[in-house]
């Protein structure tokens, strides 16, 4: 008979996969259903792109057919719009899973995604420096 690490007795098949202080551990690709792609849709899913809930999502009849960590990003994102770095962070989710969780709510409408503004489109630092000492000189 195989002992445990712990040399408390012996281990039992698939013990490996179960922590007795988190209960059984999911592995990402169970919830992802094997995905490392956040489906067909051209949405790029950076950190800092914020996600919302859509402003007409389907109804709860849609909704209970999610799974429990799609409900969970929904319920997150309903109490504030929030960023996928943010989201990962309090799903303590990977965030490669939050990018597909999130893919599969945006193709299903529940969610809206804004991009960030790219680099080239942000103000020139010279531009805001001339501004702030223009308002200080007020």
């Amino acid at each position: 008979m195989n002992e445990d690490s712990t040399g408390g007795g012996p281990s039992v098949p698939g013990s490996q996969w179960y922590d007795a202080e988190a209960g059984p551990l999911v592995r990402p690709y169970a919830m992802t259903g094997g995905r490392t792609k956040p489906g067909p849709s051209n949405v790029r899913f950076d950190l800092i792109a914020l996600v919302v809930v859509d402003d007409d999502p389907p109804g709860p009849a849609e909704e209970s057919l999610l799974g429990p960590e799609h409900r969970s990003l929904l319920a997150l994102c309903r109490a504030e719009t929030q960023s996928v770095a943010e989201l990962s962070a309090d799903a303590d989710l990977p965030v490669g899973v939050v990018r597909v969780l999130l893919g599969d709510l945006l193709e299903s409408g529940f969610v809206r995604v804004s991009r960030p503004v790219p680099p080239a489109q942000l103000p020139d630092e010279r531009i805001l420096r001339e501004v702030i000492d223009g308002l200080r000189a007020l």
